[in-house]
């Protein structure tokens, strides 16, 4: 009898260790593959339309158009708030036929939808509803703040509509010769997610050197706007509001390109960024009588932009000084 109970405890036993040894690889299978999910592989943040050093540059002499440094200049690029230059452009065209005035009230509209939304984040001055400011201050909070909010409403009061007004910045493009650029915004915000037509704004440095070009010389006011380092604006809630310029080159001591004659180079226009197409920027700069404009577009970084920007605008006028 214990013979036999010692022959059914091995046999047991036998079968408990089996069990064992299948059920343990499952468990250490498990375990694995739970670890792999949690290790996301590490990824460069460049694609198609943000690169290191950039997506494309150039550099060109204002007075002529001649080209002085190429780099896939039409290659297409988001230039994200870049785009309020084309903004300004047509508010100051408007301005020039005497269908505006600076002095006119700009009126805040409503929301009445979540693109709405979308379209007035996140830089913004933050007027509410039926409040307003003059057209020369909302043309400054375009520039030096970069206000999307301003954007939209200067477009809303230019053409009655955003999209009557973007359907104006595409005319405008096409004139101008700017065969590689498409608006869908005023501002340079990436489409609203749950649009069916919404795009990104699309361009080229070719494109927005020819555009940089023409303000300039149908409005050198344009530079008034652009050339302010800081500026400060009454609104109807917050009281007095300072910007501070965005434009790195112009603004920041360590970046700016000095003349010769201990002047400072760069005086305005525009930088933009978005996640998706990174950061660019239409600088001018001047040195005597000779004036160059610069597009950088789609640095991987700020600081990758504004260290290009700075060295194509000194080469570009030490050429032209020539």
């Amino acid at each position: 009898m214990r013979i036999f109970l010692r022959i059914l405890l091995a046999a047991a036993l036998s079968v408990s260790l089996a069990e064992s040894s299948v059920a343990a690889p499952r468990k250490r299978q498990k375990t694995v593959q739970r670890s792999a999910r949690s290790v996301k592989p590490s990824s460069p943040v460049q694609s198609r339309y943000r690169r290191s050093p950039y997506v494309g540059a150039v550099s060109v002499d204002a007075d002529t158009g001649r080209i002085l440094f190429a780099g896939n200049i039409d290659t297409p690029a988001y230039p994200a708030s870049v785009t309020k230059l084309m903004t300004a452009f047509l508010v100051l065209d408007d301005v020039k036929a005497g269908r505006l005035s600076l002095a006119d009230q700009v009126v805040a509209s409503p929301t009445k939808t979540r693109r709405d939304v979308h379209l007035r984040q996140p830089s913004a001055i933050g007027l509410k509803p039926g409040q307003s400011v003059s057209v020369d201050a909302m043309l400054k909070a375009i520039m030096v703040k970069s206000a999307n909010d301003a954007a939209v409403f200067l477009a809303e009061k230019c053409s009655g509509s955003m999209e009557a007004f973007v359907a104006r910045m595409n005319e405008k493009a096409r004139s101008l010769g700017m065969t590689s650029t498409r608006f869908y915004n005023p501002n340079g915000l990436p489409p609203y997610k749950r649009s069916q037509t919404d795009n990104f704004n699309v361009s080229t440095c070719r494109d927005l050197a020819i555009m940089a070009r023409a303000l300039i010389r149908t409005h050198p006011e344009i530079l008034k706007y652009t050339s302010l380092k800081v500026c400060e604006l009454e609104l109807p809630i917050q009281g007095s509001v300072r910007f501070v310029n965005h434009n790195n080159v112009m603004v920041k001591d360590k970046l700016k390109v000095i003349n010769p004659d201990g002047s400072e180079a760069a005086d305005g226009l525009k930088t933009g960024y978005i996640d998706a197409g990174g950061s660019s920027v239409v600088i001018t700069g001047k040195r005597g009588d000779k004036r160059a404009i610069v597009v950088v577009l789609g640095s991987n970084s700020a600081a990758e932009r504004d260290d290009v920007a700075r060295e194509k605008l000194g080469d570009a006028l030490d050429a032209l000084s020539f």
